[in-house]
């Protein structure tokens, strides 16, 4: 059952509203009693009942385990954490509440205008995420938003911009095992291909890049990317940036699709490549000294067909193999 308004949760949280649902999660407006007039989010994460009481109690360890990492961030393009606990099926994570509207409701007004949001101000948003980004990448271990996208980037009445929502943060251990606070893969138009294993697959640095990129598509375009998988089995789908939006610099679209190249070694290898890219100072594909210049759309359409076709292949021999192993 949903929280109800006046709720009090741990007798200090007191439910004002409801705001938005995820895929494993609940966000409410809550008032802190104990500071008068504060405002903050709530997130609940109902677990769920059929769990044994072993991966109850696991699964729970690990969520105030990854919520005191959390807790330890201290950002200006990310909601500040100041509090975790769990209560019966829910485990809870209370943030500041950011106010303001997601850049996805600001896109969606400037399309019904049939307008573009203007280039400069996606990069300057873009700039403030990516050092969110950075600033997360940069922990020890490593933290991994997973679920960038419009509607989890708010713009403040004072013009920044926050990365909400650590619905999915992954936490990279050295050996690279890897721990979530919830299951997940994030959002379809926004993932890249190797998110697609949920837990199974392996991810980095790299898969924040993708979901950047795909996120800048969208706002710049007033169009939705297609889906990874949609895009390695049909590379053509996906229409150029500036086939969409003409006004678009040559530069910003060299950098966007870069980053939304299938395979992670193709893509800026992290968010500071991926800055320079777009800012132009940097005109890179790869890493090392021998750089040269972001593929353009076709290299990029053409790498797909030709991976695709590579793998398609493969596929074909194996079912050979296992064909003649039949017989």
């Amino acid at each position: 059952m949903p929280l109800e308004t006046g709720e009090i949760l741990r007798e200090r949280y007191q439910i004002k509203e409801f705001i938005s649902r995820g895929g494993m999660g609940s966000i409410y407006l809550a008032e802190d009693l104990r500071l008068e007039g504060r405002l903050c989010a709530v997130k609940e994460v109902r677990l769920d009942p059929s769990l044994s009481e072993e991966t109850l109690d696991q699964t729970r360890a690990q969520f105030l385990r990854e919520a005191t990492v959390l807790a330890r961030l201290d950002h200006p393009n990310l909601p500040k954490v100041s509090d975790f606990f769990s209560e019966g099926q829910s485990d809870y994570l209370v943030m500041d509440f950011v106010p303001g509207g997601d850049l996805r409701s600001l896109m969606m007004e400037a399309k019904q205008r049939d307008e573009f949001l203007p280039e400069v101000e996606v990069l300057a948003w873009a700039g403030q995420i990516a050092e969110a980004l950075s600033y997360l990448h940069s922990q020890e271990p490593s933290i991994l938003h997973r679920d960038v996208k419009p509607s989890n980037l708010k713009l403040t009445p004072n013009g920044v911009v926050k990365l909400v929502d650590f619905g999915l943060v992954k936490i990279l251990a050295a050996q690279e095992d890897t721990v979530t606070i919830v299951q997940g893969r994030g959002t379809a138009l926004y993932t890249p291909l190797e998110q697609y294993g949920g837990d199974t697959g392996h991810t980095d640095v790299r898969s924040d890049v993708y979901a950047l990129g795909a996120t800048l598509y969208h706002l710049l375009s007033n169009t939705a990317p297609v889906e990874a998988r949609e895009r390695f089995l049909h590379p053509e789908q996906m229409p150029s940036l500036r086939s969409l939006n003409p006004e678009i610099s040559p530069r910003t679209e060299r950098a966007v699709i870069w980053a939304l190249s299938l395979h992670p070694e193709e893509r800026p290898q992290n968010i500071a490549e991926f800055q320079e890219a777009l800012f132009g100072k940097l005109e890179p594909s790869g890493r090392g000294a021998g750089r040269v210049p972001a593929p353009t759309w076709g290299d990029i359409l053409a790498r797909g067909t030709e991976r695709s076709l590579v793998w398609f292949a493969g596929l074909l021999l194996l079912l050979g193999f296992i064909a003649t192993i039949g017989h």
